[in-house]
Order: C-alpha cells, then structure tokens, then sequence
C-alpha cells in the first residue's frame, strides 16, 4: 500500500525527490503519512480536496484484500 501511494503522489508533485511516505501499523489499522513540500501540498489536496479524496477512495478500494483499515494523513515539511 505504501508503494501504491508513493507512486500516486510522486506523479502529482513538481519535486519527487522530496515525497516520502511513512506508515505506521497498530493491530487492523495502518496511518499513512505522507510527507512533501508544502508548496505541493496544494497538488496533492487538489481543489475543494477532491485530489485528497480519490487518493483515499484508492487507498479505501485496495484496503479490502488486506482487511486492515487505512488512515492518510498529508504533512508539508
């Protein structure tokens, strides 16, 4: 899963080189957080959140074969 957001953010942002992605495991539920630029955190939020939300809806889409519960926190450093 975190190989799957990794991918996604990367090709939204302008500085790849600067994503990182960090997850965070705790019985059936997993924190993603991802960490960028804050000049691309707009990107990856997108207007009125809808970038943010597909994001999720992906993530939500992909959680059902691992049975755990996901949680995506977006953070500019």
């Amino acid at each position: 899963m975190k190989q799957l957001i990794e991918t996604i953010v990367k090709a939204i942002v302008d500085d790849e080189k600067s994503v990182t992605v960090n997850e965070v495991e705790g019985g059936n539920r997993v924190v993603l957080e991802i960490l960028c630029n804050k000049s691309d955190l707009g990107k990856i939020i997108g207007k009125k959140g809808k970038t943010a939300q597909a994001i999720r809806s992906i993530v939500y889409a992909a959680s059902f074969k691992t049975k755990k519960k996901y949680t995506i926190d977006m953070n500019g450093k």
